[in-house]
């Protein structure tokens, strides 16, 4: 398939604190997408929010040497956001943010996209939410939306209040992507499994859980579920980790051909072989992205060389 991919959504430093000291990466949830999908050789365009400072000129360097196309209108925020990532013994991290979330009205986007994906703090935090719901929602006629909601309790508040704009961005959703974590925060009275099946009977065709080094799984709107395993890896940090499965999970779709309004039934349909294909090759991009530091997802040579 031909066209091209449009990630809405927060672009950040990640400082990452850990014992062999400080180090700042660029990053934010929906850059990382973007990111990971042009290096997969996919033409993706970033609606994005960068200051004019030293770190918008930083994460836009890395984008744009990945092949990233900004979108005209993304700078001219006073600040460009920072996340602190703090990595405990086994490489995990928790996050602090200085951040601020809008969407410019002079941004200017290319019509049709195959694909729009949106996500993490962009789809919660206002002013930017509202705005983000409204493109997506316009788009969702001509475009296979995509969802990961990666949530950051410490910015979005408790459950509750979190709940509302996530589910309204599942509606309108065709595929979502959540970590285990991410649903047992959002759903503390149920289990992982049963909150993504209720996920799946909300509108996605799929719901795809990932479990870390577990591996993950994928619940489709008529019930059908395929598991599988994660490969095994020397971990440097799991930052990105999630991320770059969401780029290799809509990378995997438009190669299999199920991206776009046109192939909306078709993804419904999806043979469960065709999944099962698509999530272990998902789950060898997360490996390669948490054995090496930050937000550093794979090309499509590092990924065919493994």
């Amino acid at each position: 398939m031909t066209g091209h991919a449009l990630v809405i959504g927060e672009t950040l430093v990640d400082v990452v604190m850990g014992p062999d000291g400080t180090a700042a990466h660029p990053g934010g949830s929906p850059a990382n997408v973007a990111l990971g999908l042009a290096r997969l050789g996919r033409s993706v365009d970033l609606l994005t929010r960068l200051g004019e400072d030293a770190n918008g000129a930083l994460c836009a360097e890395h984008l744009q040497a990945s092949g990233v196309q900004i979108v005209p209108g993304s700078a001219g925020a006073h600040a460009t956001s920072v996340a602190t990532a703090t990595l405990d013994a086994s490489g995990a991290a928790t996050y602090d943010f200085d951040i601020a979330w809008d969407v410019s009205t002079a941004a200017r986007l290319r019509n049709a996209p195959l694909a729009v994906h949106t996500g993490s703090i962009a789809a919660v935090m206002e002013p930017g939410a509202t705005t983000v719901h409204r493109i997506v929602s316009a788009l969702r006629y001509t475009s296979t939306v995509t969802y990961d909601p990666n949530v950051r309790p410490s910015l979005m508040g408790s459950p509750d209040e979190a709940r509302p704009a996530i589910a309204r961005m599942v509606a309108l959703a065709d595929v979502v992507k959540a970590s285990d974590e991410d649903l047992a925060w959002l759903f503390p009275d149920s289990t992982v499994d049963d909150a993504a099946r209720e996920w799946a009977h909300a509108g996605p065709a799929l719901v795809v859980v990932t479990r870390g080094g577990e591996g993950a799984t994928a619940f489709l709107h008529d019930g059908r579920e395929i598991t599988v395993k994660a490969p095994a890896v020397e971990v440097a940090d799991t930052v990105g980790a999630g991320d770059s499965f969401m780029g290799g999970l809509i990378d995997g779709l438009w190669e299999a051909n199920l991206l776009g309004r046109d192939r909306r039934a078709a993804l419904r349909d999806v043979d469960a072989t065709e999944v099962g294909l698509i999530l272990r090759r998902c789950t060898r991009i997360a490996a390669i992205t948490v054995s090496r530091a930050g937000a550093n997802p794979p090309t499509r040579d590092e990924l065919d060389a493994d």
